[in-house]
């Protein structure tokens, strides 16, 4: 048995963004929980540390003062890739008690047990990122899991995440899974598959629809009247769904976040604004993300074609008929902004124009279908110091070091576009 677990980054991670510019891959969410959090709910009571690059060190420890971050602790590890989606088979597949040994999916680490001085010698390692050559003397095996390739895996993932992940949650209620308040005039359909947290209102006219899949919805959120929610669904604590909203099926709404209008099979990660009418389909917000009133995305082509995205700079045939909007962390749109078929907005940009812009914008652009110009980090940051005070969260200069560090490595993205650095 192993006596430690280390979630770890490879070299894979530039197929997520913009995604994972402020996070280790790991801490990406599908279904109800992020990726890490799966590892801690099906692998309880083994002590985990993190692994991540070299830039998000200090804010990691930030985030998680109690875990070890780039550093391993015991005599034993399961090394995990944080692209992996743990499930509850996962630990028959991965034999916890058995020898050292690589598991892979194809040319994918999916996980690695390590001991002795193959161990000691990882852990001088911990400033890289994990490639096959650090397990290249451990006997491979093979084993069927879900990785995470890119960010339409996320979404495409997500409704049977949901149905997962709250099976899990929910497994050990006795009783009721109704803790909130449901107001009268509220309609819940196939009760016993919906969880309300405690805090929680259920305004009149709302309809929580749960016939195809399970509805979660944490503490302390208000689902105002009138608004749906089909499920699979589900919507985080302290959240707000807004009057007349439409979430349907395969949605995922994190914690602290306003939503309203028509979302479809879409991940909004937390802290994050969709307030108003105006389509979201198939796609992932990140953090901080806000859409101005009537934004709306295309997640079909008119040809019901493969929809192609750009990652990272390159065009990537995503093989499937259905891809939305990727939205990295702390990006904004005006009212009534387009976006096209598999558009990718980089962080911190502040988006605009009468048409679609480009399907692929960098990382600190502002403008939108007309021109593109580089967004002034000092006034990026001061706007994003801002948007946190209003939610209560105070930007550290941990943050705002983090914040510099990624305009810096976004530069070459902006320059292939000629925009100002």
């Amino acid at each position: 048995m192993v006596d430690s677990i280390c979630i770890f980054e490879g070299l894979y991670y530039t197929r997520l963004l913009p995604l994972v510019y402020f996070r280790p891959q790991y801490d990406l969410r599908c279904g109800i929980l992020t990726l890490r959090e799966k590892v801690e709910k099906h692998l309880p009571g083994i002590p985990i540390s993190l692994h991540c690059r070299g830039y998000l060190n200090d804010t990691l420890k930030q985030q998680n003062p109690a875990l070890e971050v780039n550093s391993i602790s015991g005599k034993s590890c399961l090394f995990i890739n944080g692209r992996v989606i743990v499930d509850e088979s996962f630990k028959d597949k991965i034999k916890l008690d058995g020898p050292d040994k690589l598991f892979v999916k194809g040319d994918a680490i999916v996980a690695a047990k390590v001991s002795g001085a193959k161990l000691d010698s990882l852990k001088h390692q911990l400033s890289d990122l994990f490639t096959h050559s650090d397990f290249q003397d451990l006997v491979k095996e093979e084993v069927d899991v879900k990785i995470v390739n890119y960010p339409w895996d996320l979404i495409h993932a997500n409704g049977e995440q949901i149905i997962s992940d709250f099976n899990v949650l929910t497994k050990d209620i006795k009783g009721s899974k109704i803790l909130g308040k449901v107001y009268d005039g509220a309609y819940l359909i196939n009760k016993e598959n919906i969880f309300i947290g405690q805090g929680s209102k259920i305004k009149p006219g709302v309809v929580l629809d749960a016939e195809e899949g399970p509805i979660y919805i944490g503490k302390n959120v208000v689902v105002y009247p009138n608004a749906t929610i089909e499920g699979p669904a589900c919507v985080g604590d302290e959240s707000r769904i807004k009057i007349g909203a439409k979430i349907y099926e395969d949605t995922s709404i994190g914690p602290v976040c306003k939503v309203g209008g028509e979302v479809e099979a879409s991940i909004i990660h937390s802290f994050s604004n969709k307030q108003h009418d105006g389509f979201l389909g198939h796609s992932y917000l990140g953090m901080w993300v806000n859409l101005g009133a009537d934004t709306n995305n295309s997640d079909l082509k008119n040809n019901y074609g493969s929809v192609k995205v750009v990652i990272n700079g390159e065009q990537v045939d995503s093989g499937s008929m259905f891809v939305g909007l990727t939205m990295g962390d702390h990006s904004k749109s005006a009212i009534n902004t387009m976006f096209n078929t598999g558009t990718v907005v980089g962080v911190s940009s502040n988006i605009y124009g009468g048409s679609f812009p480009s399907k692929y914008i960098p990382s600190f652009s502002w403008g939108g279908s007309e021109a593109l110009t580089s967004y002034d980090l000092e006034r990026s940051i001061d706007v994003a110091r801002r948007v946190m005070q209003r939610r209560k969260i105070e930007m550290t200069d941990v943050d705002e070091k983090l914040f510099r560090k990624i305009f810096d490595l976004t530069k070459e993205e902006r320059r292939k576009r000629g925009m100002p650095n």
